[in-house]
């Protein structure tokens, strides 16, 4: 199900303070890079994705990371993508979203 807007700004607030825990180089999105995105979703539901290659193709890296994990991109702020996907089991959930 697509994000609101206001479940966006919200997701956005909550990830301002994280750290880039997963990183895409020059071979761009990787089986490896696919593999570590969604162990760390699956761990934490909100994480952001530093860019230090292809800068230029960003958007589109995120689009298809986004799609091979199931994840939502919240946004871009320069070269770091901010993803969120919820934990399937309920009682293992980390983040409420406003409705």
């Amino acid at each position: 199900m697509p994000l609101t807007s206001s479940q966006r700004e919200a997701l956005k607030r909550q990830a301002h303070h994280l750290k880039p825990t997963v990183y895409v180089g020059k071979q761009g999105v990787t089986p490896t890079v696919v593999k570590t995105t969604d162990e760390v979703l699956l761990a934490q539901e909100l994480i952001k994705v530093k860019f230090n290659d292809r800068k230029d193709e960003k958007r589109e890296l995120s689009d298809t990371l986004a799609g091979e994990t199931q994840a939502q991109v919240v946004g871009i702020l320069g070269n770091i993508a901010t993803l969120y996907r919820q934990h399937p089991e309920e009682e293992k959930r980390r983040i409420d979203l406003p409705r």
